[in-house]
């Protein structure tokens, strides 16, 4: 089990970079839990998480150099077919990768819509679902290696320009 402390970056699935802000025991049906309290950075949204519970939740630490190189290579993999699916079923496929927190799923997200997007206009949901994706990763890939997340969103945009 991770362990975080206050002040440390996790990863909160769906919604991104949190801060461990607090650490807290409550009282809950007799029993004592600790909880980590955190405050999602793209909004500021707080958080209360078991700690007993994060690894279950999905809270994670921050990717590391290795597990980047798996994210550019899920992002440059121009060899998988896209779904061909209706929206409604491809927005669920897309929400659940989303949901599982891991970046190289929300990678595959953002890579088959913006390969999608030289093929057709997007859809407003569509838009919207790869900008979900498209912040997840810029938010955690900027931290990760270090720089700022408008040089890290034209890193990303580079990648998509070059397949157009």
């Amino acid at each position: 089990m991770a362990d975080f402390k206050v002040g440390e970056k996790a990863v909160y699935p769906g919604h991104g970079v949190a801060e461990v802000v607090g650490l807290s025991r409550r009282e809950i049906s007799g029993a004592t839990l600790e909880f980590y309290e955190l405050r999602v950075v793209d909004n500021g949204m707080k958080v209360m998480v078991p700690r007993k519970n994060a690894a279950n939740v999905g809270l994670r630490r921050i990717v590391t150099d290795e597990e980047i190189l798996g994210v550019y290579e899920v992002l440059r993999r121009r060899d998988e077919k896209i779904s061909t699916a209706t929206w409604n079923r491809r927005h669920r496929e897309y929400m659940d990768k989303i949901k599982t927190g891991s970046l190289s799923e929300i990678a595959k997200v953002m890579r088959d819509l913006c390969l999608l997007r030289v093929d057709k206009e997007l859809s407003f949901g569509e838009r919207k679902m790869l900008n979900t994706a498209q912040t997840l990763l810029v938010q955690e890939l900027a931290l990760a290696k270090g720089i700022e997340e408008t040089a890290m969103a034209a890193e990303l945009d580079e990648l998509f320009v070059k397949s157009a």
